[in-house]
C-alpha cells in the first residue's frame, strides 16, 4: 500500500502547490497527485494553474516522491499527442517518477475550447483512441493514426524516457474499468468501489489501483466540516453531476442544499487518527493499493504535521 497526497490545483496557486509537494515528501507521503483543471469547481476556490508546469517544478524540487495526474482528459481540451509529449517530458524530468492518470473528462474543463462535450459512451470511445495514440507515439518514430474521432499526422515525440510512464485510467463504471485493464497500466477511481476493482481484475488488469479518499483535518470536527462545505461541497453530487455541469456557478447552484452535516457524512472530519485509518482500510479492503488523501480542512500544514506525527505510523503498522 502507498499513501498519496492530493494537490488541489483548484484551491491553491502554483507556487503553493509546489511548496505543498515538497512538504509532502518531507513528511513521508509516497506520492502526490495533481488535478488537471481549466476551471475550479467553485469560484471561491479561486485557482486553476496549469498542472503540467507545476509538475515540472515539483519534479525539480523533489527526489523520491512519485508524481501523478489525477486526472488528465486527453480528448477535447488537449489532443492526445500533446499529452504524450507532456507525459514523456515529465517522466524525464522526474527520473521515471511519473504516472499518467487519464480519464474522459468533465464539461467544466473541456467546453472552454468551444467543442461539443459528447455523451459518456462517445467520450469513452474517444478515450480508447487517445490511449492508442499515446502508446503509438511512445514507441518512437513518425506516426500516423486515422480513427473515428481522433487523428494523427506525421507526429513524433523526440524526447522519450527509456521506460514509458505507467498509465492509470479513471473509471466510474464497468466499461471504463475494462478499458483500464485493456489499454492502461492501472486503475483510478474517486470512490472505493470494490466492483470497479473486480471488473478491472476480471478483465485482466494487473496494475496499481488508485482511489481518492476525502478528509478534512482540524482539531475541531465541525470547523473541519465547515471548511469542507465552503470549498468541497461540489463532490456530494456524484460523478454523473460532476461530469456534466459547465461552470463553477452551476456547481454552486447545484450544491446550495448541502449542509455541514452532509460533509460530516461524506468524509472524515476532525483529528481522530483512528477514523482516518478506518477510511484507508475501507479503500484497501475494496482492493485499492494507492490511497490518495484529499484534505479539505482549513490548514494544509496542520494536516501534513498530523500525517507525519500521528497518522503515518498507524498506517505503516496496517501495512
Amino acid at each position: 500500500m502507498q499513501i498519496g497526497f492530493k494537490l488541489a490545483a483548484e484551491a491553491f496557486d502554483p507556487n503553493e502547490l509546489v511548496r505543498q509537494a515538497v512538504r509532502a515528501e518531507s513528511v513521508g507521503f509516497d506520492f502526490v497527485e495533481i488535478s488537471d483543471h481549466f476551471h475550479p469547481w467553485l469560484d471561491n476556490q479561486g485557482h486553476s494553474p496549469f498542472a503540467w508546469s507545476a509538475l515540472g517544478a515539483i519534479a525539480a524540487r523533489t527526489d523520491r516522491l512519485e508524481l501523478a495526474t489525477g486526472v488528465t482528459c486527453p480528448i477535447i481540451r488537449y489532443h492526445p499527442a500533446i499529452i504524450a509529449q507532456a507525459a514523456a517530458t515529465t517522466a524525464l524530468l522526474s527520473d521515471g517518477r511519473f504516472t499518467l492518470g487519464i480519464g474522459s473528462g468533465e464539461r467544466l474543463n473541456e467546453h472552454v475550447v468551444g467543442q461539443e462535450f459528447p455523451p459518456v459512451l462517445v467520450r469513452q470511445r474517444m478515450l480508447r483512441e487517445a490511449l492508442e495514440i499515446i502508446r503509438l507515439l511512445w514507441r518512437g518514430g513518425y506516426r500516423n493514426y486515422d480513427g473515428r474521432y481522433l487523428s494523427l499526422s506525421d507526429a513524433r515525440v523526440f524526447d522519450l524516457p527509456d521506460t514509458p510512464p505507467k498509465i492509470a485510467v479513471a473509471a466510474g463504471g464497468p466499461r471504463a474499468a475494462e478499458i483500464a485493464a485493456e489499454l492502461g497500466d492501472g486503475l483510478f477511481a474517486t470512490e472505493p468501489d470494490p466492483d470497479l476493482v473486480r471488473t478491472y481484475r476480471d478483465s485482466g488488469g494487473m496494475g496499481p489501483r488508485y482511489v481518492e479518499v476525502g478528509v478534512a483535518f482540524d482539531p475541531d470536527e465541525r470547523r473541519a466540516a465547515e471548511a469542507a462545505l465552503s470549498t468541497n461541497r461540489w463532490m456530494t453530487g456524484g460523478w454523473k453531476v460532476m461530469s456534466e455541469l459547465p461552470n463553477p456557478v452551476n456547481f454552486a447552484a447545484a450544491s446550495t442544499t448541502v449542509r455541514v452535516d452532509d460533509m460530516l457524512e461524506a468524509m472524515v472530519c476532525g483529528n481522530d487518527p483512528k477514523r482516518y485509518v478506518e477510511a484507508v482500510r475501507k479503500a484497501t479492503d475494496a482492493g485499492f493499493d494507492r490511497v490518495v488523501l484529499m484534505n479539505a480542512g482549513p490548514d494544509v500544514d496542520a494536516f501534513l504535521d498530523f500525517y507525519s506525527s500521528e497518522l503515518q505510523p498507524l498506517l505503516r503498522a496496517e501495512g
